[in-house]
């Protein structure tokens, strides 16, 4: 069966949010227009987290919970995700609904008039941050960012939010050729589709930052991230258009 929209969540460890996120996801369903999915996917939770998901299940007309037996890491239970989603829509959000679900207006519109990516971005004029993060995260995106424009996609100024809307089309063709698992997919995702031809639009978001955000900024991980971004070009340099 195909629906008119697919929600994608990845889960790791969030048994002490996971149920207030999937009962605000609940009542957006209810009201919903069209015909919805949601598809959850454990990455290995050693907590809770698969328990209180599937508790859920009633709540929603279509619902699939996907559970690994370890952790992969977000990239991969993302694309986990978005390969099974059968929605002409797809919505990829965060466990911990930093932008709330009720952005999603403006990505469909943007859609509307042509995109077949919607990207939620927090650096776009008319966007709301009511919660920052720490200060040494936010230069850690700033830095990220500016390579990201310098190294593959100039014109989008917020590749990580994580609150993005693909046409099914460009889902199934963009996370098909995803290898990367870290923090870096994103701009993976992206850059395969801008290569394929696909349109990318940015939209502002509400956005609130989570103290329990499963990515903390360090040294460390900034040379993981580095050598993640350099290889993209590496691994599609000779990525075609569709």
């Amino acid at each position: 069966m195909s629906y008119d929209l697919s929600i994608v969540i990845p889960v790791y460890n969030e048994e002490h949010r996971i149920g207030k996120t999937l009962t605000e996801l609940a009542v957006f369903c209810r009201a919903y227009a069209g015909s919805t999915e949601v598809i959850v996917v454990d990455d290995g939770s050693l907590d809770r987290t698969v328990e209180i998901v599937q508790g859920f299940a009633p709540q929603f007309s279509a619902f699939h919970c996907l559970s690994n037996g370890h952790n992969q890491g977000k990239g991969a239970v993302v694309r986990q995700g978005m390969l099974a989603a059968t929605g002409d829509q797809v919505l990829m959000t965060d466990a911990d609904l930093s932008s709330p679900l009720s952005g999603l207006t403006k990505l469909k519109e943007a859609m509307a008039e042509g995109a077949a990516i919607v990207i939620g971005s927090r650096a776009m004029p008319g966007s709301e941050i009511l919660v920052r993060q720490p200060r040494f995260r936010e230069l850690f995106g700033k830095t990220f960012n500016l390579l990201v424009r310098l190294l593959y996609l100039p014109y989008l100024r917020d590749t990580q939010c994580g609150f993005k809307l693909f046409t099914r089309e460009a889902a199934q063709d963009a996370f098909s050729r995803q290898r990367l698992i870290g923090m870096v997919f994103d701009v993976e995702v992206l850059y395969i589709a801008k290569k394929r031809g696909y349109r990318l639009k940015e939209v502002p978001v509400v956005w609130i930052n989570s103290p329990e955000t499963r990515f903390h900024a360090t040294w460390k991980n900034a040379w993981q991230v580095l050598r993640d971004l350099i290889s993209i070009g590496f691994l599609h340099r000779s990525e075609n258009r569709r």
